[in-house]
């Protein structure tokens, strides 16, 4: 269940990562990343990972949604999505771009460490324009990001969505129920069997719809006999439908934090123990309310390109409970595809996830290019009274073979898995533009595993905008 106070804390989120509420699994070692296995975070928990994730909310570009619909999937355009965002959100100021009367809050958290205009002033000084909105009419630029925060607490999608249903006599909410396959008459799904209390379960039903994410919807659909037909039968499972692309695909925002020693402590501690955590108890105030990460954007890292190639996160203490602060970069549309493979046929076996971060070397030219373009940012006059010293890489790793050899034993994930259950028609796409499992019948995937490809930028809302779509889908409408 969510009933761990930290969830509903924005400034104690970085405590859920590795906590009982975390899978924490793990990748195979990244050859690029000097064989190191990378954590890959995902919420064990009522609400998934947008009850343990960083809040940011960030629809995407426009031609993310657009480039969907041109590789085949009618109804996936911008045009086509947008109604769907502003049905979902409820925006607390006043936006046009944004709707008012959806259930998910969206708010600007306040800048309690009163640093956002440094960084904004030194991204001015830099050459980079300010952003209002990254929801708007442009996403590049500098700016305030905007959080899924309502009256100082976290919301998660189980807040937004699920609690308030919760009384409806046609739902009905299973904890520490971990379903091992979906049950099958030839090609038509049933329902799904689970194992709940050790005991083994059986679950009925007219359709069937799995929303595990990128990691459990693939790895569910290999358990019970959906996939790439010699990966199946190299485990002895019943086969039921070959679908090669199940588990391919695998996408994936990495993450490198420059970080930097201040000269003048910002005094932030999240710890339980804190004035801050009595502040918080008392009036939902203080330090943590926020994230941390107020400000940021997104950049070019090459002035002939269309679209943004870098998001940038600005933050204080957010990386640990320490003083430093920190220049974020994560690659907005990589080039490198993973893939995630079954170790056994055992459902509760952590899969093989292999992210296959920098496997294109275009990947790593772009965060060579990102961190040029961060130092110059923290180098202006507006730092001048803050900064103290780099701290990593650190001044003395200035050649491109010292920032490449650092970038591979720093850059990690960002948590966006996704597209490994790809929506379209080619030959390893696994559902169609209604969600519906290709080769079989009453089973679809609505979570970020059907994304043909990747968005720029956090992928919650881009979650919650399929999964709306999909309703009326569902609904036939």
């Amino acid at each position: 269940n969510d009933d761990d106070p930290n969830i509903r804390i924005p400034g104690r989120w970085n405590s859920l990562l590795g906590s009982y509420l975390d899978w924490a699994y793990t990748s195979e070692p990244q050859i690029q990343l000097n064989n190191r296995r990378i954590v890959l975070n995902r919420g064990k928990v009522v609400g998934g990972t947008s009850a343990i994730n960083g809040m940011v909310y960030m629809r995407g570009h426009p031609h993310d949604f657009d480039r969907w619909a041109e590789l085949g999937n009618k109804g996936w355009a911008f045009s086509d999505v947008v109604p769907y965002f502003k049905k979902l959100e409820h925006f607390e100021g006043d936006d046009a771009y944004y709707g008012k009367d959806g259930p998910i809050n969206i708010t600007i958290l306040p800048d309690v460490l009163n640093q956002d205009e440094r960084f904004l002033q030194a991204a001015d000084m830099a050459g980079f324009k300010r952003n209002q909105n990254f929801n708007g009419a442009t996403q590049e630029g500098m700016g305030i990001y905007h959080h899924t925060v309502k009256n100082g607490e976290r919301q998660s999608v189980a807040d937004a969505y699920l609690k308030p249903a919760l009384e409806r006599k046609n739902l009905h909410l299973e904890t520490r129920a971990h379903v091992t396959r979906i049950l099958f008459d030839k090609n038509q799904a049933t329902g799904v069997e689970f194992v709940q209390n050790n005991q083994l379960k059986r679950l009925e039903a007219r359709e069937v719809i799995l929303c595990g994410g990128a990691i459990n919807s693939p790895q569910l659909l290999l358990c019970s006999g959906i996939g790439a037909k010699e990966q199946l039968e190299s485990f002895n499972i019943p086969f039921i439908a070959n679908l090669p692309g199940v588990g391919e695909n695998l996408q994936d925002h990495p993450m490198l934090n420059l970080r930097f020693k201040a000269k003048v402590s910002p005094k932030v501690n999240t710890a339980l123990n804190t004035a801050a955590y009595q502040d918080y108890v008392k009036d939902k105030t203080g330090l943590l309310q926020t994230t941390r990460t107020f400000a940021g954007g997104f950049w070019k890292t090459r002035e002939h390109l269309t679209l943004p190639d870098m998001q940038v996160y600005f933050s204080i203490g957010a990386l640990v409970d320490n003083n430093d602060f920190a220049i974020g970069l994560s690659l907005t549309r990589p080039k490198s595809r993973g893939y995630l493979r079954l170790c056994s046929s055992n459902p509760f076996d952590h899969p093989i996830i292999n992210p296959n971060y920098l496997d294109s070397h275009d990947d790593l030219r772009v965060y060579l290019d990102s961190v040029k373009m961060a130092r110059q940012i923290v180098a202006t006059p507006a730092f001048a009274d803050f900064l103290d010293s780099e701290l990593a890489p650190g001044d003395d790793i200035q050649t491109v073979e010292a920032i490449s050899h650092w970038i591979r034993e720093a850059l990690t994930t960002l948590w966006h898995y996704s597209g490994t259950c790809k929506m379209g028609k080619d030959d390893l796409s696994v559902v169609s533009d209604n969600l519906k499992v290709h080769g079989v019948e009453n089973l679809r995937v609505v979570d970020a595993s059907i994304m043909p490809e990747i968005t720029g930028g956090n992928i919650n809302a881009p979650i919650l905008m399929i999964a709306e779509k999909a309703a009326e889908l569902i609904l036939g409408n």
